[in-house]
């Protein structure tokens, strides 16, 4: 069995098992009408959880049922096997899978984060970018963490060993000194610093890296359930202005979907730019992810990098636009 289609088993069993929540339907609802997602536990698209709780899915007439996923990469390869109907990725797991997955079709951008960046335990000896040369940073690889650390890394012309750590685990890396630094997105993060308290030192290189929070789909699904999906992008939009204006409801739902304290979720969501949109910069930003890939040998040097245009499909947002 493929690992698509070992995604996809494990997947659709935990629907069956867990029977993740969404908004419920009626039994009569046409499956036009319902889409399942599998969505990346982060602020950055904290549109779902938003939208969900808040009632923008039912206004809009469509079923969502939602599955947490730890990362856009797996989120991505569930979609590639057929597990779920839409998905959410970092631009970095989305330039990649679209080289394994020519189906893969971006419908919407719904945050820009630019504040990535590393934490580290001051007691390490670590004051700059400069001191984390030769020590050991925990980081998802092959995530937009791993660019980030990587890019920030080589503007200060420094060498670290960077070590494969999932995100439920960086925490733990890093509170119990098994690493100096971790990079990681949020809401690990913010997770991190908190455990660390004064011994936290946040560090970010001078060019910021403007991570996209990617909705995606593939084309045939784009098709068999447009109305659906046109649907979905009118209510986590929607989501839009309450997380921008930091209204109490909508932090309580991402607050509770995350696993981030009270305390904690509106300096955190104040770090992202919440808008549902398809800017002109994606496809580039898109082959430069590709490229950095390509450079470090996560993908094959004789990968031919698409023009990435040729996979956003613009019109749901043009669309709920109107």
């Amino acid at each position: 069995m493929n690992t698509h289609r070992k995604i996809a088993a494990i997947f659709v069993a935990a629907l069956a098992v867990l029977g993740i929540a969404g908004c419920s339907g009626s039994s009569k609802e046409s499956a036009a009408d319902s889409l399942t997602l599998a969505w990346v536990v982060d602020p950055s698209w904290a549109q779902v959880p938003v939208a969900n709780d808040l009632g923008y899915f039912k206004q809009h007439g469509v079923n969502v049922k939602i599955v947490p996923f730890p990362t856009g990469a797996a989120a991505l390869e569930a979609l590639a096997g057929g597990a779920v109907d839409i998905a959410n990725g970092g631009d970095v797991p989305t330039s990649a899978a679209a080289l394994k997955n020519p189906n893969l079709r971006v419908f919407a951008d719904g945050a820009i984060w630019p504040e990535g960046r590393f934490v580290a335990r001051r007691s390490a000896g670590i004051n700059s970018i400069a001191d984390l040369a030769g020590r050991k940073i925990a980081v998802p690889l092959g995530s937009s963490a791993h660019y980030f650390a990587s890019r920030f890394l080589t503007e200060a012309n420094v060498k670290a060993d960077l070590i494969q750590t999932g995100p439920a685990e960086i925490v733990t890396a890093i509170t119990n000194h098994n690493v100096d630094a971790i990079a990681v997105f949020q809401p690990a993060l913010a997770k991190a610093v908190a455990a660390l308290g004064s011994d936290a030192i946040e560090l970010q290189g001078r060019q910021k890296y403007n991570q996209h929070s990617l909705y995606l789909a593939n084309a045939s699904v784009l098709d068999s359930k447009k109305q659906a999906v046109g649907k979905f992008v009118g209510a986590i939009r929607n989501a839009d202005a309450p997380l921008s204006g930091q209204d109490p409801a909508a932090l309580t739902a991402v607050a509770k979907a995350t696993g981030l304290d009270d305390n904690l979720i509106s300096q955190v969501t104040s770090e992202f730019r919440y808008q549902t949109h398809l800017g002109p910069e994606l496809a580039a930003d898109l082959a430069d992810r590709a490229r950095w890939a390509q450079s470090i040998g996560r993908i094959p040097a004789d990968q031919h990098i698409p023009d990435y245009q040729n996979i956003i499909a613009g019109s749901f947002v043009t669309e709920s636009n109107s």
